[in-house]
């Protein structure tokens, strides 16, 4: 067999298969409309939930586990999460507020965890984003709550402790940042004398500190509200540059000068999904809660305890200032396991007693991709 014929028929093989494929997912669409339409039926005149995180969850754990490849797990698990967005939104559009502007990287952690079917608006800031959910406006935010490298977001601690949204999931994602100029810039050999300054966010900055201090350090270094802002300044100024991913850099016309310049290979954000719903138990599962304490000797050992006794896996432990006395603390806990079941239950029952107050703020499935 010729090369010619031997393409053909595999080609041929290829177009049954792309066939095959959309149908089921024409079939798996039927099927979401469907279940919206029995949630309809027996609703009795409630507010219907149809984006459940815990079940997808399931899913996406399920799709992992049964691949076989050569497709790796997680790009399997995005390609599936895509095709449920998009039958998500056949029974109920979602619309999910992000910390913007368009082009940050909260947005793209948005559209990693829900796909590319949701309706992302954008929020000037965390506690814009926290208003948003908690009018239904909207019916889910993203804030960004901790770096690997440069560490917590007090801003979004701080929003949890004068809010009654709940956390109902979260997103891990890895941090590439690019440092950009002009197009025309990199036609020729980019100079000293042509930049003076650089702009960002102060975490991304800070996160690039080393390599700034190595190739740029005569650069004035401007802080800006997000890396999307120092592009579109960038893109609109003589001399300046920005720190930024790849998302900014397309929105804004930039060229990648240098790629990839994090001080840290393996810088990481994790990202919270807030919303006004509490989650269901998926089987891996993680709770965050806020203990605040007294001003008294052993108070964060009295509050974590309980949990050393009953082994429970602490993931992060944060302190804030609380706003109700001087030299009180509220401490921010992620451990594994869902508030719902009697061991962990039991456990917070521990925690409050020797607590001032203790705020669950939910329990989601842990990150999937």
């Amino acid at each position: 067999m010729n090369e010619e014929k031997e393409l053909s028929q595999l080609r041929d093989q290829i177009d049954g298969l792309d066939q095959k494929i959309q149908q089921l997912i024409n079939d798996r669409a039927n099927c979401a409309k469907q279940v919206a339409d029995v949630k309809q039926r027996h609703s009795r005149g409630e507010k219907i939930q149809f984006y459940r995180p815990e079940r997808e969850a399931q899913v996406l754990r399920r799709v992992m586990g049964r691949n076989d490849g050569p497709i790796a797990n997680e790009d399997m698990a995005r390609l599936f999460r895509e095709i449920m967005s998009m039958c998500l939104a056949l029974e109920e559009p979602l619309k999910v507020a992000y910390l913007g502007p368009q082009g940050t990287f909260t947005q793209a952690a948005a559209l990693k965890h829900f796909g590319h079917s949701v309706v992302c608006e954008s929020q000037v800031s965390i506690g814009d984003v926290f208003r948003e959910v908690e009018s239904g406006a909207v019916n889910y935010g993203v804030v960004p709550v901790e770096n690997s490298t440069e560490g917590v977001v007090t801003h979004t601690l701080d929003s949890f402790a004068q809010s009654s949204l709940q956390i109902c999931g979260e997103v891990a994602l890895r941090i590439h940042h690019h440092f950009l100029v002009k197009k025309e810039l990199m036609k020729e050999m980019l100079t000293k004398k042509e930049i003076t300054r650089v702009y960002s966010h102060p975490q991304s900055l800070a996160q690039c500190r080393q390599w700034l201090d190595t190739h740029w350090s005569q650069l004035e270094r401007i802080p800006v509200s997000s890396n999307a802002e120092a592009a579109r300044r960038a893109s609109q100024e003589e001399g300046a540059a920005a720190i930024a991913g790849d998302v900014a850099a397309e929105l804004y016309g930039m060229s990648v000068q240098s790629n990839s310049i994090e001080d840290m290979p393996d810088n990481t954000t994790r990202f919270l999904i807030i919303g006004r719903e509490e989650t269901q138990e998926s089987g891996s599962d993680k709770t965050s809660i806020m203990v605040s304490s007294r001003n008294q000797p052993g108070a964060l050992y009295y509050a974590l305890e309980p949990f050393h006794e009953a082994d429970v896996s602490l993931t992060r432990i944060e302190t804030r200032p609380s706003r109700n006395g001087v030299w009180n603390y509220n401490f921010f806990i992620d451990f594994e396991g869902h508030s719902n079941s009697s061991g962990i239950q039991a456990v917070l029952a521990k925690v409050g007693a020797s607590a001032s107050d203790l705020k669950i703020l939910g329990s989601y499935p842990k990150a999937v991709m």
